[in-house]
């Protein structure tokens, strides 16, 4: 079975931005983020995700979808960077989702909580 466009967009993605782990900042920008460290990568996911509630709240008032669209794009861009960062991958993100599957939001946060509450000795 073929996987989908979207998910090899990804993965082509992902590589593009490991591979640029340890290149020169002053010629990629996502090179100077990773030479920022941490702080740099978190900061940018924050603006981004700030940026699509801004446009969704535009989009709601008549603004053209394309905006949530590409300030979207801009986020997820970001959260590959930091997976990255943290040397995971997409593939990570999927198996949780495919482990969520079927659970109801409310169901997957109380089996959470119990999580917690056994690794912290509650």
């Amino acid at each position: 079975m073929t996987q989908p466009a979207t998910h090899d967009t990804l993965l082509r993605l992902a590589a593009l931005i490991d591979s640029r782990k340890g290149g020169d900042p002053d010629v990629s920008y996502v090179s100077r983020l990773f030479h920022k460290g941490d702080d740099a990568v978190l900061k940018k996911i924050g603006e981004e995700a700030t940026e699509v509630a801004l446009a969704a709240k535009d989009v709601r008032h008549g603004r053209e979808p394309k905006a949530l669209v590409y300030e979207m794009a801009d986020l997820w861009f970001h959260c590959l960077v930091a997976l990255s960062h943290f040397d995971l991958s997409p593939a990570d993100v999927l198996a949780e989702l495919e482990r969520r599957e079927g659970l109801s939001g409310i169901e997957e946060k109380a089996l959470r909580k119990s999580r917690d509450r056994e690794q912290n000795g509650d």
